[in-house]
């Protein structure tokens, strides 16, 4: 390997661009094997909010963590057994202002859960407060467990 020794530039130097695209080559593959799309050699700012899955003898509740979001800037959408939630939240006008950190997640989103049973998609139903998004989805008579009493004698 051949130093570029102009004026300038040092072997310390071209190490460092040498470490700089291995450290950019890192982050693509680490997003690549994360699922997280990627445009122009860098990640596409994508966040996925947390949920919550449970079930009732009737229901299957499904709760994301979506603060900040319009819910008209919401999909929820059922395709077989899997329930996917998209949507966007929009970063707030620029400001003249500098930040000293900045945590909040901004941009699209898409979570996608497997619904554990039959559902009846017709009377699924979805509410929205206090940044908590709560999906219904209504078991189908076949999905709902069936108790049966055992008398002890």
């Amino acid at each position: 390997m051949a130093w570029d020794m102009t004026p300038g530039n040092s072997p310390w130097k071209e190490f460092e661009r040498i470490r700089s695209s291995i450290v950019r080559m890192d982050r693509i593959l680490d997003t690549f094997f994360e699922g997280r799309p990627v445009k122009g050699g860098e990640a596409v700012e994508e966040w996925a909010p947390s949920l919550d899955v449970s079930e009732t003898r009737d229901d299957i509740v499904v709760e994301a963590e979506i603060p900040g979001i319009e819910p008209s800037d919401v999909d929820i959408s059922l395709t077989g057994d899997t329930l996917t939630i998209k949507g966007e939240k929009k970063q707030e006008e620029e400001k003249e202002e500098d930040y000293h950190l900045m945590e909040r997640n901004y941009g699209t989103f898409t979570r996608s859960v497997r619904v554990p049973g039959e559902v009846q998609s017709d009377k699924i139903s979805a509410t929205y407060k206090n940044g908590i998004l709560t999906i219904v989805l209504p078991k189908s008579e076949q999905a709902k467990k069936k108790e049966i009493k055992i008398r002890v004698k």
